[in-house]
Parts: structure tokens; C-alpha cells; sequence
């Protein structure tokens, strides 16, 4: 029998903002079967209507801020789907999040073509060769050529094309699109509301019939489009997919359904299984490999504010997870039990028992987990680190109600372990912390959590620095300040960190310290 790891799939959704990425999730999980009908961000009525977007800021903004993690079993295959913030704001906590995911959805604007957010994004899953296929959203409204939008794919990523759907107009006159893998001609109907699975009718592309259903002018169009793609456009090739020299491209709208159904198909043979992952001391791990293994990549507090609970999530490596089960906790250098582990569909749980490579679990945190850390059975094992990346934005933490502070402490301590900030102290006023993000929206995220979830009403005193640089050969933070650097801080680990204001200021601090390194990342230590 196949290993169960053989039908996982783990994948991850990138895209800029308002590129349709909530709705697309919401799409996958309807045709997926995991819900029945497809309610908006904003409305969801019906008991088992279900999207990513569960925190209450996230429903007064409309955005994803933090990542989701869901799943639904489609053909006989398990799909665990990480729904990752678009906002560019909220970037980081998507960098960690592909550090779990085998494949990446690209999601593009087919109005707009290739953005800002959706090229760093992208830049991140070829740093770690994680395949990619396009999905070509909004076809419902005025949309650029389906070839300028391939070729500036091309252009900008430097990734090969190989359309497998193709669009039948666009705007009001989007019909449907052209299956170049089945051969067929897909022509949707509009459901009410866009609440169900679209009605189709499939017709070949020689079928004499075929200008009475869509009219002669967009046949005429699509004939000469296929056969202008036969003839130039590269064909899909599945070794060059993995590879990540060639994304498959597929046209349709989420907001209609149209298209979402044949790309689900197509996906279910493309995206890969779970692969082998890389721990210290050059040694591999394979899913198929008998004992457990896995990493945490997000910790979340206060998913449910009615218990308080934290939730580690966990990417199962290898092997097989099994409620009560005892494992090597790499950087504690401790056996743990884990005593109970939950999937997460928005704010519903259930239980798992059992889950295998490649599923992703939540585990109830008392404490014990931080992003990075390596859970094992069979001895001590521990993966290539996930990076803490450099914040742009800094702001010094002042607690308005000096009664609060034990409650301030909880949550700036909590909240910097799940990543929505990173925590810096600074040699004699460790009471008034100093908080870095990546974007300054992350910002809003902390005083309204503090506020919400931990009654802690505070100030934030925004600093002019731009970089931090994690420095190696001081030993203290002191040690950088008689460096004639402007602030030197400490991170969680006690690490020196070195806050800069600009790129002068950096250029003259490398200049000045020559044997010193100065790295914009720093790896979660693992012990």
C-alpha cells in the first residue's frame, strides 16, 4: 500500500493585495467539499460557511493579517492549504509560512499582471525551489491580453509559461475558458450569488455547435489564440515544473467560480507529495522515514479569546503523529509530551489522532514552543532554522496604566513568540521595550491585541531607525554603543542588535568595525 505521506499535499497561496486571494481560498474549499456554500469575509451566515480570515481586525479590514491554515480532501487526496496575509505589511509572517508549504499557488491580478508584493513573494519560493502554478484571477472585469500578462511573467520572474487554461473573453464577456489538457471547451453559467459550484457545458473546439453557444467572434478569437500557442507557447513538462523553470497558468474569476473548478483538477496532479527536509549534520530526512519528525513555522495566541490558548503549528516531517506521544524537543534538549493536537478551519477545531508527512497540526502550546524548534522522535534532530528577517519599523513600547504591567509583559512577550513583532530591550530601560516590524501596519496589529487581549493599553513611540543587524564579535549590546553606533539592543536570545537609521549610518558602522558581521537575518537558534 502507498505510504499515507503519498497523499498529502501541502500547499501555500501568494499573492499582492486585493489580488482575490481570501476568495480563492474560499473557492478551493468549496469545490474541495470542506464547505457547502460560499459566504464573503464580511457575511458568513451559514454554520459551515468557513474563510481564512478569523480575527476580528481582519473582519473590520478586510485583509489577511495572519496565516491560515486549512484542509479538505479532493479525489482521494489530503490538501492542507496555508492561506498567507497578501498584505506586504504582514510579509514576513508568509516567509515563514512557506517554509511549510511543497507548492505555491501564484495568484495574479488579470487587470494589473505581476506586483511588487507578488515579486517578493515569488523571490522567496525560488530561494527555497519551491514550484509554483499561476492562477490568473478577476477575468469577470476588463482584463489586460492574456499574452501581454504570460509575457510579463516571463519578463519580470524570468519563469517560463505554459498556459493549460485559456480564456474565453473577458469582463462581461468572460464565457468561460478553453481546457488545452482535456481538450475541451469549459462554458460556465452564472450561479446565484456565486454561492455554488457553476453549472458547465463542454463542447470540443471543433464542434459545429460551438458559435451558437458562444458566439462566432470569440470562437473565431479563441481558434486563432490556440493555434498562435501551439505553434510559440511552451507546453507544460512536469520535471521543469519541479524544477521551478516553467509555471503552469491557468485563467478564471473566483468571484464567479469560473475556471476554479478545472484549475482544482489539473492541481491535484501537479502539485507534488511531501519531499525530503534538511537537518543539521548534512542528514536528510525522508517522509517515508518510520520516526516523527516536524517543525514549528507559526505560534498564534488567543485564536479563541473566550480560553486564551496559544496554538503551535507544526508541519509533520516524517513518520506518524499520535495523540500523547513523546518527543525530543531539539533546542529545550528535553522529552516533551504532546498531549493534544487540533486542525484549524478558521475558528472551528477538531481533534486529530493521527497525522502523517506533510499534514499540519496544532498543538497546544502551555509555553514550550517557539517558530523554529524541531520536534522528533528516536534522538535529536534538528532542520535548517526559519529566519528572523530585519525590521524596517521601530517603536518604543509605554505602558499608559503602570497597573498593567504584568499583563504588558504577557503579551509583548507572547506576541513576539508567534512573530507579530520582534522584541528588542535596551541596557537600562528593559521596562519600555523596543518593538520592529516589517510593516507599519503591523503596528495597528499590536496596540489593538494588547489592548483586546491582554488589557494592556500602551503607547508606541515611533524611532527613526530603518535597519536592525544582528552583529557578530561585540559580546553585549554596550559593546555597540562605544562603537559610536547610534543603539545597541539586545534580542530575545540576548544577542547583540545593532539599530541603524539609515544606509550611511550602516555603510559607516561596517566601515568603522571590519572584523565585525553585520546580517540582516538572524537564524532562530535551535539550542
Amino acid at each position: 500500500m502507498a505510504h499515507p505521506s503519498h497523499n498529502r499535499r501541502t500547499f501555500a497561496i501568494i499573492s499582492h493585495p486585493d489580488a482575490g486571494k481570501t476568495t480563492l481560498t474560499e473557492k478551493l474549499l468549496l469545490y474541495g467539499g470542506a464547505i457547502h456554500t460560499a459566504g464573503s469575509v464580511k457575511a458568513r451566515k451559514a454554520q459551515r460557511s468557513a474563510t481564512s480570515d478569523w480575527m476580528e481586525l481582519e473582519k473590520k479590514r478586510g485583509i489577511s493579517i495572519t496565516s491560515s491554515v486549512m484542509h479538505f480532501d479532493f479525489g482521494g487526496i489530503r490538501y492542507n492549504l496555508l492561506d498567507t496575509p497578501g498584505h506586504q505589511d504582514f510579509s514576513e509572517d508568509t516567509y515563514r509560512t512557506l517554509t511549510a508549504a511543497d507548492c505555491a499557488i501564484m495568484l495574479i491580478d488579470a487587470a494589473k499582471g505581476v506586483e511588487a508584493q507578488t515579486r517578493k513573494l515569488f523571490d522567496v519560493c525560488r530561494m527555497r525551489g519551491t514550484p509554483i502554478v499561476t492562477f490568473v484571477n478577476k477575468l469577470d472585469r476588463p482584463a489586460r491580453d492574456p499574452l501581454d500578462l504570460m509575457s510579463e511573467v516571463e519578463e519580470v520572474l524570468g519563469l517560463n509559461t505554459a498556459p493549460c487554461t485559456w480564456p474565453i473573453g473577458s469582463g462581461e464577456l468572460f464565457q468561460g475558458v478553453y481546457d488545452r489538457i482535456q481538450q475541451a471547451v469549459l462554458r460556465f453559467e452564472r450561479s446565484e450569488k456565486n454561492a455554488k459550484p457553476v453549472p458547465v457545458t463542454v463542447s470540443g473546439i471543433d464542434d459545429p455547435h460551438l458559435a451558437e453557444l458562444l458566439g462566432e467572434g470569440p470562437v473565431e478569437t479563441l481558434r486563432d489564440e490556440l493555434e498562435l500557442l501551439d505553434g510559440a507557447g511552451d507546453q507544460y513538462n512536469r520535471e521543469s515544473f519541479l524544477a521551478g523553470r516553467i509555471t503552469p497558468v491557468f485563467f478564471g474569476s473566483a468571484l464567479t467560480n469560473f475556471g476554479v473548478e478545472p484549475f482544482l483538477a489539473a492541481f491535484a496532479t501537479m502539485c507534488p507529495p511531501p519531499g525530503p527536509h534538511h537537518a543539521a549534520d548534512e542528514l536528510t530526512i525522508e517522509p517515508e522515514d518510520p520516526r516523527f519528525s516536524g517543525f514549528i513555522f507559526k505560534v498564534q495566541a488567543n485564536m479563541d479569546p473566550s480560553h486564551r490558548d496559544r496554538i503551535a503549528f507544526l508541519r509533520v516531517c516524517s513518520g506518524t503523529y499520535e495523540g500523547g506521544m513523546r518527543v525530543h524537543h531539539f533546542r529545550l534538549n528535553k522529552e516533551i509530551r504532546l498531549a493534544r493536537a487540533e486542525q484549524v478551519m478558521a475558528k472551528e477545531r477538531q481533534t486529530v489522532e493521527t497525522a502523517y508527512a506533510g499534514d499540519i497540526i496544532g498543538l497546544y502550546d502551555p509555553g514550550l514552543f517557539r517558530i523554529g524548534d524541531t520536534l522528533a522522535t528516536g534522538g535529536p534532530i534538528s532542520f535548517d532554522s526559519v529566519p528572523r528577517f530585519s525590521p524596517e519599523h521601530f517603536a518604543r513600547m509605554v505602558l499608559l496604566d503602570p497597573m498593567k504591567r504584568k499583563q504588558m509583559q504577557k503579551g509583548v512577550e507572547q506576541l513576539s513568540e508567534e512573530g507579530t513583532v520582534q522584541l528588542f530591550l535596551e541596557p537600562g530601560r528593559e521596562k519600555d521595550p523596543i518593538m520592529g516590524v516589517v510593516g507599519e501596519l503591523q503596528f495597528d496589529v499590536l496596540k489593538y491585541r494588547m489592548q483586546q487581549e491582554y488589557g494592556a493599553n500602551v503607547e508606541l513611540q515611533r524611532l527613526g531607525f530603518e535597519h536592525a543587524r544582528w552583529v557578530d564579535g561585540p559580546s553585549s549590546p554596550e559593546d555597540l554603543v562605544r562603537a559610536r553606533i547610534s543603539m545597541g539592543v539586545a534580542d530575545v536570545d540576548g544577542r547583540p542588535v545593532a539599530l541603524l537609521r539609515d544606509d550611511w549610518e550602516l555603510r559607516r558602522a561596517q566601515e568603522d568595525n571590519p572584523d565585525w558581521v553585520f546580517n540582516k537575518t538572524a537564524p532562530i537558534r535551535a539550542a
